[in-house]
Formats: structure tokens, sequence, C-alpha cells
């Protein structure tokens, strides 16, 4: 297997999820052994590299920092270069956050399936460690686990104690298409966690056309009314699937493999592409980057 770039450069633009802030955004071909770096134009050109020991939050989504540069919610660009087999490439923003888009990784996955993605002379760095790394958070009960294996798969399992979601249970590898099956599937939040997503500074760009939202309790007409002013949509309601409307689901488990897709983009800051079986319960942001951190330091010793 040899490394991969992108043929051409691709634009993007749009509001970050969590801070509001419009983002011009250019991911651009790279040189074999570069791996994935983030520019800030707005900084002077200033970077920050993808890889574990450079995360510095994990509120909602996964940020990046080092030294004046800060780039936040990384996950889904990430997710979508790994997914579709990109080793290198240089993605440009002029500001704090990479743009939500629809919530997927689905405007990647188009703009770089439209062209081929160049064989570079170089082969892949496939990272691999001799025995499990493994991170588990007690008071959660969550728990991500890596351990060598031949091929790489992944496999998780979400359970938010949701009459909605239920438990879903999802598997990543050589069989499953990324592009049709994880890369499409939009990120999500509960209603219940809206009011303290605004309170503490979060969701700023958030809406229903980025963001499935799942109504877990009831509701009445006047609280689904105050979100739909506060994010400028109107004519809301609560669907009988227990999801608030226009959003018409890709997958009835879409949550869960938006999860995947989550922890597909975190643990590219791993450095690059795993050879290894991972498997996790109730992922998420902050433990997904401690695995990958201490898979970094397995991998060193």
């Amino acid at each position: 297997m040899r490394q991969h770039t992108l043929s051409r450069t691709y634009a993007f633009e749009g509001k970050g999820l969590h801070t509001g802030v419009h983002t011009r955004m250019n991911v651009r071909p790279a040189e074999p052994g570069t791996g994935v770096v983030f520019v800030r134009t707005d900084l002077g050109g200033a970077s920050v590299a993808a890889v574990a020991e450079n995360v510095s939050s994990t509120a909602r989504s996964t940020t990046l920092e080092q030294g004046q540069v800060q780039v936040h919610t990384v996950e889904h660009i990430l997710s979508a270069l790994t997914g579709m087999g990109i080793d290198n490439a240089v993605v440009e923003l002029d500001n704090i956050e990479v743009p939500i888009l629809d919530g997927s990784a689905r405007p990647y996955v188009e703009a770089f399936s439209s062209d081929p993605l160049p064989e570079q002379d170089a082969p892949r760095i496939c990272l691999s460690v001799d025995s499990p790394v493994e991170v588990r958070d007690e008071k959660s009960g969550s728990w991500v686990r890596i351990e060598p294996a031949d091929e790489f798969s992944y496999e998780l399992t979400v359970d938010f104690n949701s009459r909605v979601l239920g438990v879903q249970t999802l598997r990543w590898d050589a069989s499953v298409p990324y592009a049709s099956e994880i890369g499409i599937c939009r990120t999500f939040v509960f209603f219940h966690e809206i009011e303290y997503l605004f309170a503490n500074n979060l969701i700023k760009g958030g809406d229903v056309d980025n963001a499935i939202v799942v109504v877990e309790h009831p509701v009445t007409p006047e609280q689904v009314d105050a979100v739909a002013a506060k994010i400028g949509k109107a004519a809301l309601a609560v669907e009988g699937n227990g999801y608030l409307s226009n959003v018409s689901l890709s997958f009835p488990d879409e949550c869960g493999r938006h999860k995947m897709l989550d922890m597909i983009g975190d643990l590219r800051l791993c450095g690059g592409f795993l050879k290894a079986k991972v498997t996790a319960f109730k992922p998420g942001h902050g433990i997904n980057t401690l695995t990958a951190k201490a898979f970094r330091k397995a991998m060193n010793k």
C-alpha cells in the first residue's frame, strides 16, 4: 500500500458548530510523509499537526492547539481523510473552527471522490503496537481498546440509556464503504441538552440543517418554539419517532454511525492509519483522544 494525497485543492466554507464564526477552508495536496497539518492563514501561516499531543480540549468536539494556533472541531475532516484513504493533506483555514457544513463528512467525501487520489512514491506507514492499549473512564463506564491485528477494524457500542436511540452497535472495516455507510451520517444532540449548550457558549452555529435533535423527554410546543427561535427556524415539531422535525434519517442508527465517524477522526490523531483492532463502549472525544495519546506513547516505546 502506497501513500495517497489529493489531486487538487478543494474549497469549503461555512459557520462553525460551536463558535458560529464563518470560515473559509482549503484542503490541499501534500508531500509524502506530511500527514495532516492544519494551517491558520489568518495567523500568518502558523500550523498545528494532527497528532494527539496537540489536543487541548474535547468539550463536545476535538480542538488542536500548538503555540498561538488553535483549531476547533477537527474530527469530521480527519475522519473523511482517513475513510477515503488520504495520507497527506494540508488544511488551511482563515478562522478558528472547521465549518460544520451539513454536520457529517458528506461534503468532503463527495468532493474528494470526484477526482482520482494520486498514489505517492512512498509506502503507507501503518501504526501498530505489540500489546493492547486500553483507556477506561470508571465514572462513565466508557472504554476504548486498541489491540494488535493483521487488518484494521473498528467496532463500537453506544448506549445513552435512551428510549429513542436504544443501544446501537457499529462496525467499520475494509468491507464497509466509508463514503456511503459512515461519512454521510450527521451529528446529533439531545433536546434537553440544548439550553445548557447555548448557556455555555457552545453550538452557536447549530441548527436542524446540520444536526439531528433527539427528543428523549416530553416537551411542550412552547419549548420547541423557544429552541426554534434560537436557531432561526420556524414551525418545528416533534415527530413520532422521537426526533425533531425537518430531519430525515439516513439510517435508523445514524446517530451511532456518526459516533463511528467521530471515533475514526479522533483516532487519526494516533498519527496515521491503524493496523489494529479497535473496540469501544460509549466512546466520545475525550476518551478517544486519550486513547490516541496512550497509543502513541506505547508505539514510541
